[in-house]
């Protein structure tokens, strides 16, 4: 793992074609800028590991007990991210 020190406004350059750029720096945080190509796949770690456990979660429940329902599926999902449901229209 390469871990560098940068300030606001510097950047990070990954290979050709991807720019990351600090942004701000708050208390313990710190916004990054992530400017790449469309085809470049960028996501949060935890919000791609909740929907991992939560596919993993509706597919054992599924062989176990039929099929799921997708709202029990969102509605875990939505538990794992800490959200609440939207309000029907």
């Amino acid at each position: 793992m390469l871990v560098l020190t940068r300030k606001v406004g510097e950047r990070i350059l990954v290979g050709d074609d991807v720019v990351i750029t600090v942004l701000d720096s708050r208390g313990d945080g710190v916004r990054i800028g992530i400017d790449a190509p469309r085809g470049v796949k960028i996501q949060r770690e935890e919000v791609v590991r909740a929907v991992t456990e939560a596919n993993a979660e509706a597919a054992a429940a599924a062989a176990s007990a039929g099929a799921a329902g997708p709202d029990d599926a969102e509605a875990r999902l939505r538990a794992a991210l800490g959200r609440s449901a939207p309000d029907p229209d």
